[in-house]
């Protein structure tokens, strides 16, 4: 029995998957490495950069995209999923860094599940960025940035679905609620020892006044 003409059937197709496979994943791998350097970026203040790094993540997701839609079972293979979950959270940290409005998925172009897992990975960033406010004794704005903190944290809980449509969402979100209580009490404790030394410093003022 002549097989050729399957073998060669076969061997077209798994080709033209192979070589979607291996762009898509370096478009993916790209594009986390972008992303991740657009945080650094964000937290050192230049926005120049930081925007500049996420228009070329957004350009590799849009490609791998593209690339892989003809392939339904490489597209959902996870890799992609994961430079979109990158993709929101960097972008969801500089929103919150500027305090603009988070984007919504369809402005990234990026699915629910990964959108969703990005906002709780920007929390941990967010941390980062109160303990910086923290050091440098912005305590009202580090306030603001713990309640929209808050905020995404009750979002993800809201979110009441099986792991398999949610993409592990729970496990972030149980990550949120950790880094949400730690960021609290270094943030109070900050806030009683400015009113401490304020409370000093009053004491100090009325003593030189009554001496």
């Amino acid at each position: 029995m002549e097989l050729k003409h399957i073998y060669d059937i076969i061997k077209e197709t798994f080709d033209g998957e192979n070589a979607a496979r291996e762009k898509g994943l370096s478009l993916s791998r790209d594009a986390i490495q972008f992303c991740a350097n657009s945080i650094r970026a964000t937290h050192r203040g230049d926005r120049e950069e930081a925007v500049k790094l996420l228009d070329n993540a957004k350009t590799n997701v849009e490609s791998a995209h593209a690339l892989l839609a003809p392939f339904p079972r490489i597209y959902y293979a996870g890799f992609l999923q994961e430079a979109e979950k990158e993709f929101s959270e960097a972008s969801a940290t500089l929103a919150l860094v500027e305090g603009k409005p988070l984007p919504l998925p369809d402005e990234l172009d990026v699915g629910v599940a990964p959108y969703l897992n990005g906002l709780g990975e920007a929390v941990g960033e967010m941390r980062r960025h109160v303990l910086d406010l923290i050091r440098n004794n912005h305590l009202d704005r580090g306030e603001d940035i713990l309640m929209t903190m808050d905020d995404i944290y009750y979002l993800l809980a809201s979110v009441d679905y099986p792991n398999a449509i949610t993409a592990g969402l729970k496990r972030t979100n149980d990550m949120v609620r950790g880094v949400l209580e730690r960021t609290r009490g270094d943030l109070t404790t900050a806030i009683r020892r400015q009113s401490l030394e304020q409370t000093i410093k009053e004491l100090e003022k009325k003593l030189i006044e009554n001496a």
